[in-house]
């Protein structure tokens, strides 16, 4: 075995085994194997990681050089005030983008973690770096294509990089700090950072300007959520019936998805009687989600059916086989 591949499955074996273990040769098959299955999913995942914050990176400079700066517009958060800066004086964009990340990236190794503060650097000096040396042009001088665009792009560009394990962007981390120090959400503590930008971009520019910005806002806030969250949506479906077990068969056979039964109680009446049952669990697309419930209609009419969102799966049969008609 290569005497580097060799130490870094050693190191792998002692982070998963304990640091008592000697940085010897004095390991089992079994512990060497596990070792090389994490080293190997480790570099997987840092691959994937860092080809989503270069693609973000690249998407989030084209979206800012060739539709944002040149119309001065804005977006929410950090990336809004930098370019309100920008925008009022000569500094270049990303020096304040760089500065003003500064504390959120100290913030993230507190908030978040050491992995993730490391990326979000990472990734906030690419973004300098490829604001600074790499020109893009003006891509259409239309504002109301430069908003919608504009926007596309930065959400894409910042979806992707917390999609790396990165942020581009240090409104997110503030608004958790926020949320866990005072118990406010972090839903509230954005809207409310981002109404003081606008309100400050109207002020300062134009409210033309900041109606575009808003658009903009709007644009990369949906284009972000469906990349990072996926566009197809899974929901999860409970099913409590007398009926479970044809039920269960027809999920399996006739939907082909998976299933999980687990034991709960009926309860009912005045008196709260209970009797046990099966309960049927499943996770399906939005796509097979009428289908289902006319074959749950089938079957048992006065079926309790409840259903959930789910953002996304993994493992499972619901991404490997294909829908069935």
């Amino acid at each position: 075995m290569p005497s580097l591949l060799h130490k870094l499955i050693i190191n792998a074996v002692r982070r998963k085994w304990g640091k008592e273990f000697p940085a010897s040769d004095d390991y089992s098959s079994f512990k060497m194997a596990k070792g090389f299955i994490e080293l190997k999913v480790s570099l997987k995942s840092l691959s994937k990681d860092c080809f989503f914050i270069a693609l973000g990176v690249l998407s989030a400079s084209f979206s800012l050089q060739s539709f944002l700066i040149p119309n001065k517009f804005i977006d929410g958060g950090v990336t809004g005030i930098s370019l309100l800066i920008a925008a009022r004086t000569p500094i270049p964009l990303y020096i304040p983008l760089t500065i003003i990340n500064i504390p959120f990236v100290l913030l993230g190794y507190r908030v978040v973690g050491k992995q993730f503060a490391i990326k979000t650097a990472i990734a906030i000096v690419c973004l300098m770096v490829c604001l600074a040396t790499a020109h893009f042009p003006q891509i259409t001088q239309d504002k109301s294509l430069a908003s919608f665009f504009g926007g596309f792009f930065l959400g894409s560009g910042i979806g992707l990089s917390i999609r790396g394990g990165a942020v581009i962007d240090g409104t997110e981390i503030m608004a958790i700090y926020l949320s866990r120090r005072f118990g406010i959400s972090i839903s509230d503590i954005t809207v409310l950072i981002n109404i003081t930008v606008f309100g400050a971009a109207a002020y300062l520019l134009s409210m033309e300007t900041a109606l575009y910005s808003l658009i903009t806002y709007l644009a990369a806030t949906k284009t972000l959520d469906f990349v990072v969250e996926g566009i197809e949506e899974y929901i999860g479906v409970t099913i409590i019936s007398t009926h479970n077990g044809e039920i269960r068969l027809m999920v399996v056979n006739d939907l082909g998805r998976g299933v999980t039964v687990y034991r709960g109680k009926h309860g009912f009446g005045s008196h709260g009687e209970t009797n046990d049952m099966d309960i049927v669990y499943t996770v399906i697309t939005r796509l097979e989600l009428n289908r289902l419930n006319t074959e749950i209609e089938k079957i048992d009419p006065h079926a309790f059916v409840i259903m959930s969102s789910v953002k996304d799966t993994k493992g499972g049969m619901i991404k490997k086989r294909p829908l069935k008609h």
